[in-house]
């Protein structure tokens, strides 16, 4: 960690900019989760449709990430990193705002759409700075502190939103947005950007990862190992208390708790999982313990016959820390790509990742068809953790990896 205290302040002031807006940016993109009851009873929702236009939102939501994912990712490659900083907040702030004053769920869901969009843009800019303006040995560091301290966002939300209305969590996410512009003006691009733009290389071209076979399969194979985190959120924590129904848990689980433990979990692990990279000199067998550890946990969770609130709550947190590996695998990201479209791989792959949440919550809905939902559940689950597995095995390791080059047409 002393090696990050000895970066000049232009790379400190990018480190600091980017947890602080990756905060935001997770207090964001959970808040729905943490206050889907409570806002959709005020509109009028009851019974399974609590459920059911839960799902919509969060799709409607998802969709607009994976929308923002390419949008902004392209134009980080193209127009750098900064605009993107900036763009994307100012949406997703704006969005938020006027999700406060959201009357139906059909406007609910487009401004969940649009603020999805925005919300694209703030991880991958914020990684990718961090990563091209720390030396090899550093980075690591630098990344698990944006992370770590992101996650802590979610956090936060699931506190606030005990104290105030859903309308007003909405307003102060979109009021700590619009502070965090102006603390983003002494940020500076980042050096191999510069570089690049004077160089007659294609920039941001999103067919390039579908060009080369290696390539593209480098590309799907870093979005599919980040399914289990999002699978974990959006499924066990985001409906913990239908399935904690079924489960016979004893009281009613509350959504805001779920989430602060589950995220109090994620914090704990995008650190631990982030130091013991730098330690170990791996990024790949990191991510390999903890998709085992996740499924450990969510089998665990499933069926060791859970009875007591308190419990449930803790295997919210072990099932943070089981997944908490966001950190290396945005990481890994970053650093299998060349200069001219690491952007664009960077801010798309997690939110590709947070966008199959779509088809991770269909599937969820689908089996239960044929299964009850804690069966359901861990139906999908398996499907998520055993693509992520496989797709590990394709992937190289990437730690300490010189990043200063460009992908061929």
């Amino acid at each position: 960690m002393k090696e990050i205290l000895q970066q000049d302040k232009k790379v400190i002031l990018v480190v600091l900019v980017a947890a602080l807006g990756y905060f935001v940016d997770i207090y964001d993109l959970v808040l729905f989760s943490i206050i889907r009851i409570s806002s959709l009873k005020s509109l009028g929702i009851e019974g399974q449709a609590l459920e059911d236009e839960g799902v919509f939102i969060l799709n409607m939501q998802m969709f607009g990430m994976l929308t923002g994912g390419i949008f902004w990712g392209i134009l980080g490659d193209k127009k750098g990193r900064l605009s993107v900083l900036f763009g994307s907040i100012l949406m997703y702030s704006l969005a938020n705002i006027a999700n406060a004053f959201a009357t139906d769920v059909t406007t609910y869901g487009i401004i969940r759409f649009i603020a999805g969009v925005g919300l694209a843009g703030e991880l991958g800019a914020g990684i990718t700075l961090v990563s091209e303006m720390m030396s090899k040995e550093t980075r690591g560091h630098g990344t698990m502190i944006v992370v770590t301290i992101g996650a802590a966002g979610a956090v936060f939300a699931g506190l606030l939103s005990k104290l105030v209305t859903w309308q007003t969590a909405y307003l102060i996410g979109g009021g700590l947005g619009i502070g965090l512009l102006l603390l983003r003006i002494g940020v500076t691009e980042s050096g191999m950007f510069n570089m690049l733009k004077q160089k007659s290389v294609s920039r941001g071209n999103f067919m390039m990862l579908f060009t080369e076979k290696k390539r593209f399969l480098t590309f799907l194979f870093s979005i599919l190992i980040g399914v289990p985190i999002w699978y974990c959120v959006g499924i066990l924590i985001t409906f913990s208390p239908e399935i904690g129904k079924e489960l016979g848990i004893e009281g009613n689980i509350d959504t805001s708790t779920a989430v602060m433990c589950a995220y109090a979990g994620l914090t704990t692990g995008d650190f631990i999982s982030g130091l013991l990279s730098q330690i170990l000199r791996t990024r790949k067998k990191i991510v390999e313990a903890f998709i085992f550890f996740t499924l450990i946990t969510v089998v665990l969770m499933l069926y060791s016959g859970i009875k007591d609130l308190t419990f449930f709550y803790y295997f919210c947190f072990q099932l943070g820390l089981a997944s908490g590996y966001w950190a290396v695998f945005v990481t890994m990201a970053s650093e299998n790509f060349g200069t001219n479209i690491r952007a664009t791989v960077t801010t798309s792959v997690p939110n590709f990742v947070r966008g199959a949440v779509v088809p991770i919550t269909l599937g969820y809905k689908y089996f239960q068809s044929g299964f009850n939902k804690t069966d359901s559940a861990m139906l999908v689950g398996l499907i998520c953790i055993s693509i992520a597995w496989v797709a590990l095995k394709g992937l190289k390791e990437t730690w300490g990896k010189d990043l200063n080059y460009e992908e061929g047409q």
